[in-house]
């Protein structure tokens, strides 16, 4: 409840924000349709369907591209502050992610989907059931996202690196192999098939798949539960090895 009722004092320039997003999502809409206009299906996606996915993409793009504050709380040292709070390290990221999460849902996602007829986009999911599994795949991407994120924050900690440079790596490794902005299916040289087995595809490509009704649910979520234990794994054994290595403002 505080990260959500903090975002507005915190990001007094949100609107703008909000903003360059509906810009971002107009944008990709107007390009889909003049490419993939009178073609067809495409790679087994049809425009109808490339138009829902760049929609629910952006309108879930906080939760597909998981970050939390805990990098730059590492740089300015008020990472200290967590380590003394009676919550494990992992549950106060995840409380103040899902409360900023909460705030821009209902000010930018739930306006976005209630628009969608106003930008020709059907905003539902394919079927009733792809809905509930959307849900259950969401769920583990979040968890996927979460990992991600420790194992980011310690080679932070263990490379001695500013959070900005290791930030930057892993916007660029998100953007190219998530499936968030680009459908990986529709990737040239079926690069999109080698993306979709990587850990990236299982944060965003697999729930957006699900919800239009491209790709098979079983499949898509038993992938991302066995990349969540792996990468918990590794997250786990690469915080225990490199804490004592924190460096920050403060000590």
């Amino acid at each position: 409840m505080m990260a959500a009722t903090a975002y507005v004092g915190d990001s007094p320039w949100f609107p703008l924000d909000y903003l360059l997003r509906l810009v971002r999502v107009v944008v990709m809409l107007s390009i889909w349709q003049l490419i993939l206009a009178n073609r067809g299906a495409v790679s087994g996606m049809t425009l109808a369907s490339v138009l829902t996915y760049t929609l629910i993409s952006e309108a879930f793009a906080e939760i597909l591209d998981l970050r939390t504050e805990l990098p730059h709380a590492l740089w300015d040292g008020s990472i200290g502050s967590f380590f003394l709070q009676p919550m494990s390290l992992v549950g106060q990221a995840t409380a103040r992610t899902v409360g900023r999460w909460a705030f821009g849902f209902c000010f930018f996602s739930v306006p976005l989907l209630l628009a969608a007829p106003l930008l020709r986009v059907n905003p539902w999911p394919a079927t009733p059931a792809a809905a509930g599994w959307f849900v259950v795949s969401l769920t583990v991407a979040v968890s996927l996202g979460m990992a991600i994120e420790f194992i980011f924050l310690a080679l932070t900690a263990a490379l001695d690196q500013t959070p900005w440079g290791i930030e930057s790596l892993r916007g660029a490794l998100t953007s190219m192999l998530s499936g968030a902005l680009v459908p990986l299916a529709l990737m040239p040289w079926g690069i999109g098939d080698v993306f979709a087995w990587l850990p990236y595809a299982s944060m965003a490509s697999a729930p957006l798949r699900i919800y239009t009704g491209t790709g098979d649910p079983l499949a898509l979520i038993a992938r991302q539960v066995i990349w969540s234990v792996v990468l918990w794994a590794m997250a786990g054994w690469l915080w225990r090895s490199s804490r004592e290595k924190l460096a920050s403002y403060g000590g």
